[in-house]
């Protein structure tokens, strides 16, 4: 310690240090959760899971490179997997610190990368240069070259030239929090749509970050542009690579948009369809990995993908469910958010997210078991909050994992909002009582009718089982006597073809 050192300051920056050593060790420790292997978690309700062991098959696997060989090894090749160090900053509680940098791993291991170590900076704001500074970036640069990893991931937004400048020091590839979820992104989705949507945010996160590489990246230079004798012979080539990059990046973007947009209406006419049938509608949305997926098995059986990793589902999926009154309704489930989620994402999938505006109904899923569920909470009210229609829905939230959770932890999120309900989608614990709380919730037929229906017309008294509320139903010799209350469409239909 020099004579201008404050002792007292020098003490508080080692105090950070083993604080953050320590909760780095905890994530390492724990590194390897984020991706559930064999069968383990699943259930009868989950079906035979195919779509998880097809993903399974193509996720990254140690020891084999990307780059060939031998071309006879082309039958043979797949992705090498990235081994990464982590790195995060935070300048108050340690304890959201821990969280958010557990997540990011989580998030890299989804993305099947393997975690081997980490460096966490307490730090007021990030260092315009080269995020951490320039001594902290030296130590990571020997935290890399000492571990063998080739990726760096940063549990936060980098500039270009943040980026840029600490690819610089450290010498391998670094990658932010948003690029990182994009990945993951990229990997799991399935549709057409839902590949247009994710490669459209990949476009526009990658346009402002082009690199371009020495002289050959200049502008041409033409005629007496570079002054006294730099016309002829220091013309550069026209138009130069990254402008060229650029350009089809942008054109791209522009296709993909109206490929997205030509989809919309064939998703319309599905919607305007369930409309029509005036089967009211429910959407499941929560934080990724909360459990909707599992939920929705459970209530219908699905047998849609479940896997103990983040952004499993990406494409929505609509399924039809009952009431214990026998009334017929639709879960939807939608793609899982995530703290910060990345802007162009929420863009790209704003026209799948329309699914959760268009319902009569949310359910907003939570995972009860993670030790803070209610930034999990305000992370998805502030992307729906975004959604047309959405502050006019009723929300039941819906507390899953419960065989996990502490008591304090239910008993404090019980009061979260005004409609809650404690759930285990893998025990089945809290299941009925959801389906009753959907049954009181979801708006009922309003027109009473009593009608004598011929035999004829049995595709009329099906749908009032189906839609509406049978009160009674009597067989006479001229037809069915029905008595119910039905949406009015329906009511006008009954009477058009009632006997007498």
């Amino acid at each position: 310690m020099t004579k201008h050192e404050n002792p007292t300051t020098t003490a508080q920056h080692a105090t950070a240090g083993d604080e953050a050593s320590r909760i780095v060790e905890r994530i390492l420790a724990r590194a390897g959760t984020a991706v559930m292997t064999g069968e383990a978690g699943h259930t009868d309700h989950d079906g035979d899971q195919l779509d998880l062991v097809e993903r399974s098959a193509l996720r990254r696997v140690a020891g084999l490179s990307t780059e060939l060989q031998d071309v006879t090894e082309v039958e043979y090749r797949q992705l090498r997997l990235e081994r990464v160090v982590l790195v995060g900053l935070y300048s108050g509680n340690a304890e959201q610190a821990e969280i958010s940098l557990r997540e990011l791993s989580a998030l890299a291991e989804t993305a099947g990368s393997e975690v081997l170590d980490g460096l966490l900076q307490k730090r007021r704001t990030p260092d315009p240069g080269t995020y951490l500074g320039s001594g902290k970036a030296a130590e990571l640069a020997e935290i890399v070259a000492a571990s063998g990893a080739d990726t760096v991931v940063v549990d936060g937004d980098l500039a270009p030239s943040q980026r840029r400048s600490l690819e610089d020091v450290i010498k391998v590839k670094v990658v932010d929090r948003t690029a990182l979820i994009l990945d993951i992104f990229a990997q799991h989705a399935k549709s057409r749509e839902g590949k247009a949507q994710v490669e459209l945010a990949q476009l526009e996160y990658l346009l402002p970050r082009l690199r371009g590489w020495g002289e050959s990246m200049s502008r041409q230079a033409g005629g007496q542009v570079g002054g006294a004798g730099a016309g002829m012979g220091s013309r550069g080539p026209g138009e130069t690579k990254i402008e060229l990059d650029r350009r089809r990046i942008r054109n791209r973007m522009a296709k993909l948009r109206r490929e997205i947009a030509a989809m919309a209406p064939s998703r319309a006419t599905k919607r305007a369809v369930r409309n029509a049938s005036t089967v009211p509608a429910v959407a499941i949305a929560g934080y990724t990995n909360a459990g909707k997926s599992s939920l929705l098995n459970r209530l219908t059986g699905a047998g849609v993908l479940v896997e103990n990793a983040l952004f499993a589902t990406l494409d929505p999926t609509v399924r039809r469910a009952e009431t214990p009154d026998g009334r017929a309704y639709t879960l939807a489930d939608t793609v899982g958010f995530v703290r910060s989620l990345p802007h162009q994402l929420v863009e790209a999938f704003r026209s799948t997210l329309e699914e959760v505006g268009e319902a009569d109904l949310l359910l907003h899923v939570v995972d009860a078991s993670h030790p803070d569920p209610e930034s999990q909470i305000a992370a998805v009210r502030e992307v729906l909050a975004d959604i047309e229609g959405v502050d006019q829905l009723v929300e039941v939230l819906v507390l899953n994992k419960t065989d996990l959770a502490e008591p304090e932890t239910l008993a404090r999120l019980r009061v979260a909002s005004e409609h809650t309900v404690a759930v285990s989608a893998r025990t089945g614990a809290g299941i009925e009582e959801l389906r009753e709380l959907v049954a009181t919730l979801l708006p009922r037929p309003q027109e009473a009718i009593d009608v004598v229906v011929p035999y004829t017309r049995g595709d009329l008294v099906s749908q009032a089982h189906d839609t509406g509320e049978v009160l009674d139903e009597e067989h006479l010799e001229e037809g069915t006597r029905l008595r119910a209350r039905v949406d009015s469409s329906l009511a006008a239909a009954l009477r058009d073809s009632a006997v007498g």
